[in-house]
């Protein structure tokens, strides 16, 4: 565990993207509806995490949880020791072909221990980052799944599957706007290969609006960058398709229950 940390905190890399992420604050983070789109592996490296709307799930330092799909999941950062880590792994569904899904089983979460050989898997994922190109993420990727599987914790294959339209529409309008800053209808409609007005009265029927699930991606994508960079607020609110800063601090207090810059100070030392 300590390597991992040494190497996170002494990596370089500049403004290349990087295949992972590192969320981090010294005071409690409470922060509600927090959108889960792809399978994801959350490392707890100091301090603690707790999910569910009871706070019923803790997650110590040295274990990690993998989270299914989800439209979204209460979370609490917890620093012990003055200071919350955790290293975030975000897998595509196509990391788990070649490897045995299992759809009968429905668990949405698996915890488990750090062991000293996934530290190390961790540890060289972070540190060959640095420098290998995108097109090899997901073979290491693959080999993460495959260590987790070894491991025992076989349970992650179940959430492999992508069957719920809604998680599909958030999913596409996710990646557009991280890659290019617009969230457009007609794409989506594209990539599925249907009309609007079909995936209209798809979504209707989950509930949501394809209107709904733009803002959630675009305040998803405002957490995140919230929690990962020092940028300033009213950028990221540019960069989330906000014109105004107050609107974007409006709409996330609505969804996540805090303004961005509360957010922010629990990232700061006094």
């Amino acid at each position: 565990m300590k390597a991992l940390i040494n190497t996170i905190n002494t990596l370089e890399t500049g403004n290349n993207p990087l295949p992972f992420s590192i969320y981090s604050s010294t005071k409690e983070q409470n922060l509600l509806n927090v959108p889960v789109i792809k399978p994801l592996l959350i490392a707890i490296l100091s301090g603690d995490k707790q999910l569910g709307e009871d706070t019923d799930i803790t997650c110590t330092a040295g274990e990690f949880v993998f989270l299914s799909n989800t439209a979204s999941v209460n979370m609490r950062n917890i620093p012990k020791q003055n200071s919350y880590h955790a290293l975030l792994i975000e897998f595509d569904y196509q990391d788990f072909e070649n490897l045995q899904i299992n759809s009968a089983n429905e668990a949405t979460l698996c915890i488990g221990d750090i062991t000293e050989t996934l530290a190390k898997c961790l540890e060289q994922f972070v540190e060959w980052s640095a420098w290998a190109p995108v097109e090899l993420w997901p073979l290491r990727r693959k080999e993460i799944l495959q260590l987790l599987c070894h491991m025992g914790h076989k349970e992650i294959l179940s959430m492999a599957t992508d069957t719920n339209l809604a998680h599909q529409v958030h999913a596409f309008f996710s990646d557009q706007l991280a890659h290019s800053g617009t969230l457009s209808s007609e794409y989506i409609c594209h990539q599925l290969a249907m009309s609007e007005s079909t995936l209209r009265r798809k979504l209707k029927s989950q509930n949501t609006t394809a209107q709904e699930i733009k803002d959630q991606a675009r305040l998803g994508l405002g957490l995140h960058l919230l929690q990962s960079t020092h940028d300033a607020i009213g950028l990221i609110a540019d960069q989330c398709g906000y014109q105004s800063q107050s609107r974007f601090t409006e709409r996330f207090k609505a969804l996540f229950g805090l303004t961005p810059s509360e957010l922010r100070k629990t990232k700061l030392t006094d």
